[in-house]
């Protein structure tokens, strides 16, 4: 599994659009979350959906400190590479 932070925010950004029902394209990967109408039902969603697909677990106040994709990801492509460095 590609885990770059490329890789994982166009992997939340589709994940976000399928939940949103809307065009991947429509989702900024530098919005911030309640910008793009995430409220915390779809924000659990993506936390619970993240930690299964990257095997990462994170708190729900991760997206309050990361409040973008990109910053989403840029956390989760570092928590990657400090669980391989162990």
């Amino acid at each position: 599994m590609d885990t770059s932070k490329e890789s994982i925010a166009e992997w939340c950004q589709t994940y976000l659009a399928e939940l949103l029902e809307v065009p991947v394209e429509s989702i900024d990967p530098e919005a911030d979350f309640d910008r793009l109408g995430i409220d915390s039902a779809l924000a659990v969603s993506l936390l619970i959906e993240v930690e299964q697909r990257y095997d990462i677990e994170l708190s729900p106040e991760t997206l309050f400190e990361h409040p973008t994709l990109h910053a989403v990801a840029t956390y989760l492509h570092e928590q990657i590479q400090q669980r391989v460095a162990r």
